[in-house]
């Protein structure tokens, strides 16, 4: 359910954790925000508990975009997703890293999590592209949260409402951008293949809601999804002036108000007072 991730292995960090970014691809420009704030979580947690190895779940996974990165920097990795073809890619994807020993794929859903995953087992759960189709956005993020241990982090990617009307609207259908800002799930109409969207106000209550201290708010693809193609292509330099356009106004209010997605990262209280 999440966006192509696939950073190269590189050097190790100071920190002892492998640094590994994301490739300069537009595909990588689209998660490459979210992939900073979650290495800097893992960065944290791995000098908090003294562990170079970390236990991650990852909530709707699919097949591996952000798990195998994750077990390439040396993570153990649980993918969680209801899809047996994602898994199946999730396995082969993991198998052609050679982490096929550092990520489980499980099926299962956010409703049933505990069917398949431990409870209070994981140092962070991802809960990326999930909350958007499940019947009840906080019952399953309860559940997630529920699997963090004491100590936890949470990483909550969702689809934001601003880019959808922003989008819309700038295709000319102004009356499904309209349609989209009054409706209650923030969908343009039947043919809306996102069964709902979020503010940041929304995102964050839910957090808070199901326990945890928000660390930080990111907007996430609030210039990638805008920019046509053939600007950052052809013009030298322009997709690493837009990456960093990106991570600038990733974290203004204003600006995470038209992004396409939104990106959260919850702490434990235990956490977030340490």
């Amino acid at each position: 359910m999440s966006d192509p991730m696939r950073p190269p292995v590189s050097a190790p960090h100071p920190q002892g954790t492998p640094r590994s970014g994301p490739s300069r691809s537009r595909a990588a420009l689209r998660t490459a925000v979210v992939w900073e704030v979650l290495q800097e979580a893992l960065d944290r947690r791995v000098k908090a508990t003294g562990r170079p190895a970390l236990d991650v779940l990852d909530t709707g996974g699919g097949s591996g975009n952000f798990a195998v990165p994750l077990a390439r920097l040396g993570h153990r990795v649980t993918v969680v997703d209801p899809s047996p073809n994602a898994l199946f890619a999730l396995e082969r994807r993991a198998a052609e890293a050679d982490v096929a020993d550092r990520v489980q794929g499980v099926q299962g859903d956010a409703h049933g999590l505990f069917d398949v995953a431990e409870r209070g087992a994981y140092d962070v759960v991802l809960c990326h592209g999930v909350l958007e189709y499940v019947d009840d956005p906080a019952e399953g993020l309860r559940n997630a949260v529920a699997a963090l241990r004491t100590e936890g982090v949470l990483s909550l990617l969702a689809a934001g409402l601003g880019g959808a009307v922003l989008s819309r609207a700038l295709a000319g259908h102004f009356t499904e951008a309209k349609r989209a800002l009054e409706d209650p799930d923030g969908r343009w109409g039947q043919g809306d293949p996102v069964p709902r969207r979020f503010t940041a106000e929304q995102l964050t209550g839910l957090v808070e809601g199901a326990g945890l201290r928000v660390g930080a708010v990111h907007g996430v693809r609030v210039f990638a999804d805008l920019v046509p193609g053939v600007l950052v292509d052809t013009e030298p330099g322009a997709l690493e002036a837009l990456l960093k356009l990106e991570e600038a106004a990733a974290e203004l209010p204003a600006f995470q108000s038209v992004a396409t997605q939104l990106h959260v990262l919850g702490e434990t209280p235990e956490t977030a007072g340490a």
